[in-house]
């Protein structure tokens, strides 16, 4: 007889566990905030537990799908009309909106899909437009009890808007690239604010009041520089003059410095617009402990302001450009020595190669 065969044991099946579903609503919501709205909203079909969990999300992500694609307003508009009109009105922690292009057409919505964030008591906001140009906001002030994060970029901003004293809890004020049409940012709650590369065509100076700021970062602005009220509480400002700054020595392409011989010109006297201050800049920032201060040669703020010799009583550390060092009757390295009393280490950034002491 043959020996028998042993019966071989078959493999148990395999099940597959969906572990995802099993979270708890409030982690989905927050997971399918990660993701842009587009590919949110898509999770429905994934089975009967999913078909509303979009309509909870913590965030809003509209951007583009696919890295590939140029991301028009345009193509997005039909569908946030649709999720504006399902979507729980739950509060969102973010809300990032990025686009590549735009047209005239396009403005409305986009105003319409900040004011519908602020509404659902966003906390952080982001609005960026990559493309040449900038999308005008509605001039409106932003009345939000929950907004602390507001990140803008290519947005052209007006007097109402920049006002946010119906914001309380702002912290964070970036601003990138952005063109601003007022005469003043305030805000008394804001703790950090950045602002790179805008612009202003006024002929007036924009007044930056925020007396509760932390830190600061001025660089690149095309236009008069800003003027800085005073800021008690700061800790660090790094302000740089780059070669849009129109507050030019009308004397410097001569060769004749201002302060020699009496010979100033008119934009390098001194100013007094209130009657409360004469610095632009180092007055409202004389408090920091940390300052780094570039400027391009010729640029007249800086020696202008040190005019009014302002007290630097807590800085610890500067840095400071070949600028400080170029202005022969003025001496203005020797001037914020003098009245740094506690510095502890200075740099010197002279054409590219650093110095410390």
């Amino acid at each position: 007889m043959p020996p028998s065969r042993k019966k071989r044991k078959s493999a148990p099946p395999v099940t597959a566990t969906d572990h995802i579903s099993a979270l708890p609503d409030h982690m989905l919501h927050h997971l399918l905030s990660f993701l842009p709205v587009q590919a949110a909203v898509c999770t429905c079909v994934l089975g009967r537990r999913w078909r509303h969990l979009w309509r909870s999300t913590t965030g809003l992500r509209i951007v583009r799908l696919d890295d590939d694609d140029v991301f028009e307003v345009k193509d997005l508009r039909k569908f946030m009309d649709h999720l504006i009109a399902l979507r729980e009105r739950t509060q969102l922690d973010t809300v990032e909106i990025k686009f590549d292009q735009f047209d005239s057409d396009d403005v409305p919505y986009v105003n319409l899909w900040t004011r519908f964030a602020v509404m659902w008591k966003v906390q952080a906001l982001t609005l960026h437009i990559l493309e040449d140009g900038y999308l005008h906001l509605d001039n409106l002030h932003l009345v939000s009890q929950h907004l602390v994060t507001l990140d803008l970029h290519s947005v052209a901003l007006q007097k109402a808007f920049l006002d946010f004293a119906s914001c309380p809890a702002l912290k964070e004020l970036k601003m990138n690239d952005c063109e601003i049409n007022a005469d003043r940012i305030s805000s008394r709650s804001l703790k950090h604010l950045s602002i790179t590369f805008c612009r202003s065509d006024s002929d007036c100076r924009v007044r930056i009041s925020a007396p509760g700021l932390v830190s600061l970062k001025l660089e690149g602005f095309h236009g008069m520089t800003p003027l800085l009220e005073d800021m008690a509480l700061l800790e660090a400002a790094c302000v740089n003059l780059g070669n849009r700054c129109k507050d030019v020595c009308l004397n410097y392409d001569s060769g004749v410095f201002c302060g020699a011989n009496d010979n100033t010109c008119k934009n390098c006297v001194p100013i007094s617009d209130d009657g409360s201050s004469n610095c632009v800049l180092l007055g409202g920032i004389s408090s920091a402990k940390h300052l780094k201060l570039m400027s391009e040669i010729g640029k007249f703020i800086f020696a202008r302001d040190l005019k009014h010799c302002p007290a630097f009583s807590k800085l610890k550390t500067l840095v400071l450009s070949e600028y400080w060092c170029e202005a022969p009757y003025l001496d203005p390295l020797a001037c914020i020595l003098k009245n740094s009393p506690v510095l502890e280490k200075l740099t010197l950034q002279l054409f590219s190669e650093v110095l410390n002491f």
